[in-house]
């Protein structure tokens, strides 16, 4: 049993014989885009589950730099895989229903062609003589593996960190072999900083006196020492602050006593010496070097232009997940990649996770209730057979609203929508709008949402929701990118009015805004006889202190806001929500409840 203290998410990973591993030899000569080529290349891979007839159920699951093809136990008397908690009977990625393929990396060391592999044309293992490769080359083998399994398209790629860089290079290059890609904690390229980290654990292979320029296998010691400090540096960038602090602080100066000869003075010296000793029993300093160098080569685009070119060939639906903690692949390079992908008016999700795990987060299961169901959620999906709600009905509304009824605006709203119209709903919730809106067979319809459980509701009920903060406004959309853009019942919970308003109208041809009105006549009693802020089960559930609804403005605020800034109203409706009806009579007194059609033209 490991120590609580060393635990980490290389604990269930080792060097024992693969039992249901297979292998296939495609014959080359395999030609590598820097130019090098290979005689043949052998891929090992596992399967899970059945493919059905008409093969429409494959999953490729892409793993990141030290994984291997054992993404899962197959049964229970089988070693734990490296994504146990993801895949399985009745997990996220679910191999009752789906076919899950899971193949060893080019230039691995798991049995696919790698560093240690025989090179033919000396009989002894290439070491430093195997070629250079990319990502890309990786991505051309898993084309030819599922060629080999009689796969033509691909239900989905699901990939984290360097796994994802596979999953985004089979979207960009080979789009018409995926239906849906899932990229977890990933980036269009490494930053900087990355690089750096990359560097240094390079060199301290290279400098290892028992590297002998990589030919080591015949030596009594490799580059175990270098090997080790490199797998030490890259698990500092797995984990976060956060973790590091949880896992060390209170026993700052406890270290373990671990047979290990790096320095141990601290807790978290001897933590990283035990990893570092860890990942030389199973895993070989060659391909560390070649795969490392691979995904630092990795480059989708350094500018919003150059994303939304590479982007652009993808056919497939997306969900993007990045982790609140993650600083190798930080959340930013996530929403770059979102971004790129609604300038070309894909159908993507995207989620930052809050996570105090870091990088690591996607291979743990603290953050699973929210990563593992947006995974869930998103397969089901691509099939055509959204789950449904995550949570119950009530109140079918997100927290901004303040409503406990029927949502009588909604179905007014989606009678004001233009047929064929394509729809942004801000500040969605859950969807119950959006989903409405969807039945009408709309053109395109997406929404945002900041609430993290709201964006996972959305998304099970079959929806592209994108997480972002409207406050921060729609920087990623292009002018009149859609026809109709909503903001239903969230304007009072709106920090920067003018601004979202504004954004709105410029995204928007058309907008639809719905909002209650606190001149409403029952509220004006309670303020005004009691002596209270207004709060009636059938209108405002809030305290006062607790509210989300930060402004207080009524139909007529808002006629005179219109006026002022230079807003074309279309269309005024108000209702009596109370009593569910249409009012005409002085609504800004009678009615509870307005619905406004706007525009800046």
């Amino acid at each position: 049993m490991v120590e609580k203290v060393f635990e980490s998410s290389d604990d269930v990973r080792h060097a024992t014989p693969l039992k249901y591993a297979r292998t296939v030899t495609f014959d080359g000569p395999v030609r590598l885009e820097l130019g090098g080529q290979l005689p043949s290349v052998t891929v090992t891979f596992e399967t899970y589950g059945h493919l059905n007839a008409d093969k429409s159920n494959a999953v490729l699951v892409c793993h990141a730099i030290s994984g291997d093809s054992h993404v899962a136990k197959h049964n229970d008397a089988d070693d734990p895989g490296w994504w146990d908690i993801v895949v399985g009977p009745g997990k996220p990625i679910d191999t009752g229903r789906y076919f899950v393929i899971c193949p060893n990396l080019l230039g691995g060391c798991r049995g696919t062609t790698g560093p240690s592999s025989t090179n033919p044309k000396t009989g002894k293992p290439y070491g430093r003589d195997f070629p250079a490769i990319t990502v890309g080359d990786m991505v051309a083998l898993h084309g030819q593996l599922l060629d080999h399994l009689g796969i033509q398209r691909l239900l989905a790629c699901v990939g984290g960190s360097m796994g994802g860089h596979q999953a985004l290079t089979l979207a960009t290059r080979f789009p018409d072999r995926v239906a849906g890609v899932a990229a977890l904690a990933t980036s269009p390229r490494l930053t900087s900083q990355a690089l750096a980290f990359d560097v240094v654990g390079r060199n301290a292979i290279l400098r290892d006196p028992h590297y002998h320029g990589g030919q080591y296998y015949d030596k009594p010691t490799g580059p175990n020492v270098g090997l080790a400090i490199a797998r030490m540096i890259g698990h500092i960038t797995y984990l976060s602050q956060e973790s590091m602090s949880q896992k060390f602080d209170a026993t700052r100066l406890q270290p373990r006593d671990v047979a290990v000869e790096f320095e141990k003075k601290f807790s978290v010296g001897s933590y990283l010496g035990y990893q570092g000793q860890k990942f030389v029993e199973r895993f070989d300093a060659n391909s560390y070097m070649v795969l490392s160098m691979a995904m630092d080569l990795f480059d989708l685009g350094g500018t919003p232009q150059e994303l939304a070119a590479t982007f652009a060939h993808a056919k497939c639906r997306w969900l993007i997940i990045s982790f609140s903690s993650d600083w190798l692949f930080p959340p930013f390079q996530s929403r770059d990649m979102v971004n790129a992908l609604i300038a070309n008016n894909a159908a993507v999700s995207y989620c930052n996770v809050q996570s105090r795990c870091g990088h690591d987060a996607f291979l743990l299961p603290d953050d699973l209730a929210s990563y593992g169901e947006l995974l869930r959620a998103f397969l089901a999906n691509l099939t055509g057979k959204p789950l449904g709600d995550v949570v119950e009905e009530k109140p079918s509304h997100g927290p901004t609203s303040i409503f406990h009824k029927r949502r009588v605006d909604y179905d007014r709203i989606v009678e004001l929508i233009p047929p064929g119209a394509s729809v942004l709903d801000l500040g969605c919730g859950r969807g119950g709008l959006l989903r409405r809106v969807k039945q009408k067979k709309h053109h395109r319809v997406v929404g945002i949402e900041l609430d993290e459980k709201l964006v996972l509701g959305g998304i099970y009920r079959g929806l592209d929701i994108i997480q972002a903060d409207l406050n921060q406004g729609l920087v990623a959309f292009a002018d009149k990118q859609f026809d109709c853009v909503l903001l239903s019942q969230t304007l009072q919970a709106i920090y920067d009015v003018e601004g979202v308003i504004n954004e709105m109208l410029r995204v928007g041809r058309q907008c639809i805004v719905s909002f209650p009105n606190m001149a409403y006549r029952d509220l004006r009693k309670m303020l005004a006889e009691q002596g209270r802020a207004p709060k009636a089960a059938g209108l405002l559930r809030f305290e006062w202190y607790n509210s989300p609804n930060i402004r207080f403005l009524s139909i007529a605020d808002f006629e005179d806001f219109c006026q002022s800034h230079n807003i074309r109203i279309h269309k005024q409706l108000a209702f009596n929500t109370e009593e569910d009806t249409e009012v005409t009579d002085n609504p800004n007194l009678n009615a509870d409840l307005a619905i406004f059609v706007i525009s800046r033209d």
